[in-house]
């Protein structure tokens, strides 16, 4: 049983630490200029380059898919009603960056977490009866 806590906790925890850890190298590393936004200091900048994304693309989805998107230029008609019917609901929630971090930030991944552990369960019962 202490087993199965500590793998579904480092379950949740690792892919928390892992973000962490990323961003914070990205910090330390990046040369570009941040700015503020909403009292905030971004690890990106806001200019617009073709180079790579910035908080400009977040502003023009349009000039990010033109100069940023190459792998995926062929299944953006498949995904753009995914993305912006996300967007748009998130809009219409009244409250943008709230309903960003409730819904994309805290239900979303909770919700991965629990049918996770529960596929996980399901196996270890079918592993079980198989093996009497």
């Amino acid at each position: 049983m202490k087993n199965i806590i500590v793998q579904f906790s480092l379950i949740l925890i690792l892919p928390l630490l892992f973000v962490i850890l990323v961003n914070e190298y990205s910090r330390l590393t990046t040369t570009d200029k941040s700015f503020v936004r909403k009292g905030v200091t971004t690890i990106n900048p806001s200019i617009k380059t073709p180079k790579k994304c910035s908080w400009y693309c977040h502003t023009d989805t349009g000039y990010c898919k033109k100069h940023h998107t190459h792998l995926l230029k062929n299944h953006t008609s498949k995904i753009d009603p995914f993305y912006f019917g996300i967007i748009n609901s998130l809009h219409n929630a009244g409250d943008y960056g709230l309903a960003n971090i409730i819904f994309l930030v805290i239900l979303f991944p909770a919700l991965i977490y629990v049918l996770l552990i529960k596929n996980i369960t399901i196996q270890r019962k079918i592993k079980k009866l198989k093996n009497g």
